[in-house]
């Protein structure tokens, strides 16, 4: 008996193309809609995508591929590390008192000689046991020339001299002078009298 086998022949499974399908008509679309648009509305639209490319390249050219350091502010100062200091009264550097024509000067010996100035008015009583804290304060920080106008300043400035030896003192308008001590009086040409004996007084000590 003959044995007969059958062979059945399988049949593939479709591929589904539904990927392929909507990037078709997903193009089409853009097709349909690129040829509705007027030539004027397309020419718009690449001058704006051009100005836009333009912006980028020239963004980045300047922010990168640049490791320069900045160029330093030409009007910025740099001073030493000596500081004058103004001991005043209460009034401090008002416009028309004495004080203020010394700060003049101390800024002018200042522009020279690239140190620091500063100035502290004494606040509350106008006496030499108020004002005493107020010059100890200078002479514990980093002042090393002190400029002292008004009655109590100069008379606690004069009474500390001969003890800080290291420190230039100016006084203006009374005192004594000595090895450290620069005595000055008010007056026409106080400003430029001011100016010469801080920067004597600073160039001893730079």
């Amino acid at each position: 008996m003959t044995k007969q086998v059958r062979q059945v022949t399988q049949s593939r499974p479709s591929v589904t193309r539904q990927p392929e399908a909507a990037v078709t008509r997903f193009g089409r679309a853009v097709v349909a809609w690129l040829r509705s648009l007027s030539r004027h509305t397309i020419a718009i639209a690449a001058g704006a995508l051009a100005v836009v490319a333009a912006g980028i390249v020239v963004c980045a050219f300047l922010s990168g591929g640049d490791d320069r350091p900045p160029i330093p502010d030409t009007r910025a100062r740099h001073y030493t590390e000596i500081d004058a200091c103004l001991l005043t009264g209460k009034d401090g550097i008002m416009t028309g008192t004495p004080a203020a024509t010394v700060w003049q000067g101390m800024q002018d010996a200042s522009l020279k000689t690239h140190a620091r100035v500063s100035y502290q008015q004494v606040t509350g009583e106008q006496s030499t046991g108020n004002a005493r804290p107020f010059l100890n304060s200078m002479l514990q920080g980093s002042c090393e020339v002190v400029v002292a106008v008004g009655g109590p300043e100069v008379s606690v400035a004069a009474e500390a001299a001969p003890k800080h030896g290291e420190t230039g003192f100016v006084l203006i308008g009374g005192g004594h002078s000595g090895g450290n001590v620069s005595l000055l009086h008010t007056g026409d040409g106080l400003r430029g009298e001011v100016a010469g004996a801080v920067e004597r007084a600073i160039d001893a000590r730079s």
